[in-house]
This record gives C-alpha cells, sequence and structure tokens, in this order.
C-alpha cells in the first residue's frame, strides 16, 4: 500500500481559515478607505512655486501610520507569525500604536505598546480607547527591548522599527508615493521638485525614495530631521552606528539610533530642523488649513520653506510636496500648551513671526535662501 500524504489536521485548517480571513478584513477596510487629500497652498514669496500637503491625518487612525498598520498585519499574516487570539506587541511613541491597536481590535486580537513614558497622553488615551494596553517604560533606549520581552512570552512582534521598509510594498499598490504622484497628475507641475518627509522608522523615506526611482522620475527626497538626531547624522556620515546628540520633544520622527529600516542611498537631502521652529510651524499649519496637526508636520513644513527659498534664489519654479503626519489635537497638552511649552523653555512665537515673514519674502533669514 502506497504511503499518502498525511492529511491536514482540523487545527492546521482551522488555523488557515482564520488568517484567510483575516487578510480578507484587511483588505476590506482598505477598499472602505477614500485615499487622504493633497491640499494646495500658494504663498506670495513664492511665486510660481506650489506646496502640496498629503493629509495623513484623515486616516480613520489619525495618521499615516495607518498605511504601515495595515502592511505590518498583512505582513505577519502573510508570514504565518500572526495566529487567531494570538497577543500582539510593538514599540512605539504613539501614532503607529494608536492604528495598530485599530487593526488589532478589527481582528480581535489583544494588542500591547510599548511606549516611552513620556508619550503625550492624548496618544497613550487614544491607545487605551481602542482597547489596547500601553507598557510605559522610563527610558526610551528600552522600548525594543522590552517588547522583545513579550514577544518572547507569545506575543506577535509587528516590529515596525525592524520590517517597516520591507512590509509596504515600494513599486505601487497605493503605497503614499503612488497616490501623490496620481493625485499631482492634472496639477501644473505634476513631477514635483521635492517630496519630503520625516524618519520615524524608515519606511516612509525608503517606500518614496524606490518609488521614485522606479518611475524614472526627477523628484528629489528630502528627510526632515529635528536637530542632531540620529538619521542626520548617519545620513551624513553614511555610518549606521551614529547616535544622536540632542534630545527632542517632536514625537514620531528623530530616532535616537539609526533604524535598520534607513536607507541613506534613497535620500537626496536631509534638512535639520530646531523644536521650536517645528513648533511654530505646527501653529502656522493651524492659522493655515484651519485645522491642528503634529509635530512633525511642522518639521516638513520647515524643510518646504527652506528648500522653496533655494529654488526662488536660483530662479526655479515647480512643486513641493509634504506630509500632513498626524492629528494635533494629540498634542494639546503639549505642542500646543502654554504651560507645557514654558515648562520645557520653548517660546514658539518669535519664531512664528518669523515664519510669516518667509512667506511674504520668500527667503530664509540669515542665508539668503541657502
Amino acid at each position: 500500500m502506497s504511503a499518502s500524504a498525511p492529511a491536514s489536521t482540523p487545527t492546521d485548517d482551522d488555523a488557515r481559515a482564520w488568517s484567510r480571513q483575516a487578510v480578507q478584513r484587511l483588505r476590506q477596510e482598505a477598499a472602505r478607505s477614500a485615499d487622504t487629500h493633497l491640499l494646495r497652498l500658494e504663498f506670495p514669496g513664492f511665486p510660481g512655486i506650489g506646496f502640496y500637503f498629503k493629509d495623513e491625518a484623515a486616516h480613520p487612525t489619525g495618521s499615516l501610520k495607518h498605511r504601515l498598520a495595515r502592511s505590518l498585519f498583512l505582513y505577519a499574516l502573510c508570514n504565518g507569525r500572526l495566529h487567531a487570539g494570538q497577543a500582539v506587541v510593538d514599540a512605539s511613541s504613539g501614532s503607529t500604536a494608536i492604528s495598530e491597536a485599530w487593526f488589532a481590535r478589527l481582528l480581535g486580537l489583544p494588542f500591547t505598546a510599548v511606549m516611552p513614558a513620556c508619550t503625550s497622553p492624548g496618544k497613550i488615551a487614544d491607545v487605551q480607547a481602542l482597547g489596547g494596553h500601553c507598557d510605559l517604560v522610563e527610558d526610551p533606549t528600552t522600548v525594543h527591548a522590552r517588547a522583545a520581552w513579550h514577544a518572547a512570552r507569545g506575543a506577535c512582534h509587528l516590529d515596525q522599527f525592524g520590517l517597516a521598509e520591507r512590509a509596504t510594498d515600494w513599486r505601487g499598490n497605493n503605497n503614499i508615493a503612488e497616490s501623490i504622484l496620481g493625485q499631482l497628475a492634472q496639477e501644473p507641475d505634476p513631477e514635483p521638485a521635492w517630496i519630503v518627509c520625516g524618519a520615524g522608522t524608515g519606511g516612509t523615506s525608503a517606500t518614496i525614495g524606490r518609488y521614485l526611482r522606479y518611475r524614472g522620475l526627477r523628484t528629489r527626497l528630502c528627510v526632515a530631521e529635528p536637530r542632531g538626531r540620529a538619521f542626520a547624522h548617519g545620513w551624513h556620515a553614511r555610518y549606521r552606528d551614529a547616535g544622536c546628540s540632542r534630545d527632542t520633544v517632536i514625537e514620531g520622527i528623530g530616532r535616537p539610533r539609526v533604524e535598520p529600516g534607513f536607507l541613506f542611498d534613497v535620500v537626496d537631502e536631509v534638512v535639520e530642523v530646531d523644536d521650536v521652529a517645528s513648533i511654530a510651524a505646527a501653529w502656522l499649519l493651524e492659522d493655515l488649513l484651519g485645522r491642528r496637526y503634529g509635530g512633525s508636520s511642522g518639521t516638513n513644513l520647515i524643510a518646504c520653506l527652506r528648500l522653496a527659498a533655494r529654488m526662488r534664489q536660483r530662479g526655479v519654479r515647480g512643486s513641493i510636496v509634504s506630509l500632513l503626519c498626524d492629528r494635533g489635537e494629540r498634542y494639546d497638552q503639549t505642542l500646543f500648551d502654554g504651560a507645557w511649552l514654558a515648562q520645557h523653555g520653548l517660546d514658539p512665537q518669535p519664531q512664528l513671526a518669523a515664519l510669516r515673514q518667509v512667506l511674504a519674502a520668500g527667503q530664509w533669514p540669515g542665508d539668503a535662501g541657502a
């Protein structure tokens, strides 16, 4: 009697069935999610230069990390790492954790976010409101080790910092770069001079930089970075062991170490931004757009203005695209709170006045647009 292949056990069948259902739920969610708006602004000091802002705060979970969280869950499912009823964990300062908590609830899975204790209270509350648990650590450098501790006890580690640049399909599949270029197709300058983003996991900059090369575009990629943080040091020196030289209050970007997803060679420029300037620019965005966005959106705006000042000095026309990364309401008790700012020795008002002058004059103060 010939041997036959062993039949699948009911447990195996059940596991595969749950995985198929989970992937289908994520596909359905993606189909229900309309694309985010691309907002256009023009400033008197920059004639011939259009500014576009991709409003990623419009996602159901309020940030661009909604895209990443969906990709991380799909990556875990399709690699066979995530199973029915399994706990899920990740290290996150907030926005990714909120999005992951939302998707974990969609799939009926328990979720833990390992977060620095200094994370904005609003972000912690958002994770908890979605049914997630926040494991707060005093030392931000220990979040990875703490997430690994949970994983060693059976949780599926989504690992945004280790997997972000590979979990997202950079060739298309409605990634953020493909979305931006599609929305620009009917605009006066459909191939932008620059796209500006920050570096948190490195996934967004890796996706955009790869896609620009994949499409053969002349568009260049700029990473906006809080001053003195790891990506800037590492990028300039091409040194992956670089660390940070100062602290930052800007959450979501400006990592203390060079993360695995940071791809230096797809980035054309890095602009470092002081925290107080990022905060002032976040305040300015509220004036310009009528709603609040977080500090990383302000960091991006500063980089856009510096690039635009350089373009104007050289007589170059074109467009610049950046990201509005997350909802500013999450920072009501920090970046938009006068007492908190005073406690940290931050006064955005002088910078805000200077930025309004930049919009009017088209020149960065002190460097003639360099």
